[in-house]
């Protein structure tokens, strides 16, 4: 047997052991130290680690299963440690494959987030495993799809599927979905999603129908592409080891730190054109066509220069927005609204990803000034993000009389070169009105010192007038003495 082979058999079957190990399983000899005494009556279990055993002592010890339900487990653990080994020797052996697609899965598997993206339960029940098929095959073959999914939440916080959309490398339509979600949904997400209850009317489509149709369409090692598709994936509850994902491919940074890119940011720098309108909801087949063009364009372009992104520049409609962040995802849009003034003129754009526990929106305002009062209006405790921008951590009741956490954030820094004309502006309305307000304070005092001037010149000239009268009072009363009246 090939040596290299041999070595990633045995890797495949110390994972399926220790798996074993970590489900408390045991076989028809017992658990793997039980088993070990039995079958190695020499060493017993001095060596318990499964990477020290012989691959003889592996497969033994996992022939002692017999339990319908754990030679299940068993075959799905092969096959999926079995996809990802020959994934990870066509990645040793891409250096001869300069013009191929392999190189893009490559760089996805390359990146320092694909091991934590990509790891999934596929362990569990629900999830398929598609096959890979023969490695040499597998090399030769340059098929690709691109896939883009849409998602509901569910009465219970989770979401599920209810669209699903897949093109091939000519850009034409090979599945368009809708599918019905086996649980009750609370919120459809129609302002991104674009679907409503009517929609799923009469919809039959589920999920297990649904990974029928993508095993069929990945087979023979077809490449997967799709933006964050590890999203797509658990949604699907599809495990898929060949795979390109299109906000790994490309090169964001912010100046500082390396970032993810949006798919409608990408969009926008190399295909030369916007993906949406703004505020329109998600076009599930536009997306997944914009995937498959974003992986031809890196193909054209060749694999020695790297496409770079720089960071998506502050514009002027940012100035007219709020960020709201870590937003729990059992608090529905409608809920989200209540943080924000009634009369205000508010738009929620909320972006969900599959199966996590938050999400995030932004939201949109009718100018500047309604941000600043808005952002000022809201009570919480105040603070700063990690690259410097203002921010208020607030608490609020729910619907359910439970407390909700977020976080509402400027879209820009205080002291952004944007901020200074419209800073300008106000500081110089302000100068103005304070310059007039001034000016008629002065006009105002002057006024009054006027005013004084006169009164007390008035109250000299009535007690002028007093002592006049007191006097004629006098004359008059000696008057009358004196004439004995």
């Amino acid at each position: 047997m090939d040596k290299k082979l041999a070595a990633a058999e045995k890797k495949v079957l110390v994972h399926m052991v220790k798996m074993m190990q970590k489900k408390g399983k045991r076989g028809t000899k017992g658990y793997w130290k039980e088993f070990l005494n039995v079958h190695d009556l020499k060493m017993g279990d001095t060596i318990r680690d499964p990477s020290r055993r012989s691959i003889d002592d592996l497969v033994s010890f996992l022939t002692t299963f017999t339990e319908e339900e754990d030679i299940k487990f068993l075959e799905k653990a092969l096959e999926r440690g079995s996809n990802r080994e020959a994934v990870i020797q066509l990645h040793k052996n891409a250096s001869d494959i300069e013009s191929s697609p392999q190189k893009l899965v490559v760089l996805t598997l390359e990146h320092p987030e694909y091991a934590c993206n990509y790891t999934f339960p596929s362990d569990e029940e629900d999830w398929v495993i598609t096959k890979l098929g023969k490695l040499s095959k597998a090399k030769e073959s340059d098929k690709m799809v691109a896939i883009d999914c849409e998602m509901v939440l569910c009465e219970d916080g989770t979401e599920a599927l209810v669209q699903v959309c897949v093109v091939d490398q000519n850009l034409e339509v090979k599945l368009d979905t809708l599918v019905k979600p086996n649980k009750p949904i609370v919120d459809y997400r129609s302002e991104i999603t674009g679907i409503t209850a009517k929609d799923l009317e009469g919809v039959t489509c589920s999920l297990a129908d649904l990974q029928r149709s993508m095993k069929k369409l990945l087979s023979h090692g077809t490449i997967l592409i799709g933006h964050s598709l590890n999203c797509d994936l658990r949604a699907l509850k599809l495990d898929h080891a060949r795979v390109i994902d299109t906000s790994l491919i490309f090169r964001c940074t912010d100046g500082t730190t390396r970032r993810k890119p949006s798919l409608c940011h990408l969009s926008k720098i190399v295909l030369g054109h916007d993906l949406r309108e703004k505020g329109a909801p998600h076009n599930c087949l536009a997306d997944a066509r914009a995937a498959m063009k974003l992986v031809l364009a890196k193909l054209e372009k060749g694999f020695d220069e790297i496409i770079s992104l720089d960071a998506k520049e502050v514009t002027g409609d940012d100035l007219l927005k709020l960020f709201v962040h870590r937003i729990p995802i059992r608090v529905t849009a409608d809920e989200l609204r209540k943080l924000f003034p009634e009369d205000s003129t508010v738009v929620l754009e909320p972006f969900y990803k599959p199966q996590a526990k938050q999400y995030y929106a932004s939201a949109i305002f009718k100018d500047q000034q309604e941000v600043l009062a808005t952002f000022e209006s809201i009570e919480g405790e105040e603070g700063k993000d990690s690259h410097g921008l203002p921010q208020k951590f607030v608490t609020f009741q729910l619907k359910n009389g439970n407390f909700a956490s977020v976080y509402v954030r400027k879209m820009v820094r205080d002291d952004h070169p944007l901020l200074d004309s419209s800073r300008k502006r106000r500081i110089q309305e302000v100068e103005d009105n304070n310059e007039e307000s001034n000016k008629k304070q002065k006009t105002n005092k002057d006024n009054c010192v006027e005013h004084i001037k006169e009164i007390k010149s008035l109250e000299k000239q009535l007690e002028q007038k007093n002592k006049e009268v007191v006097n004629l009072h006098k004359i008059i009363a000696a008057l009358i003495r004196k004439e004995g009246l």
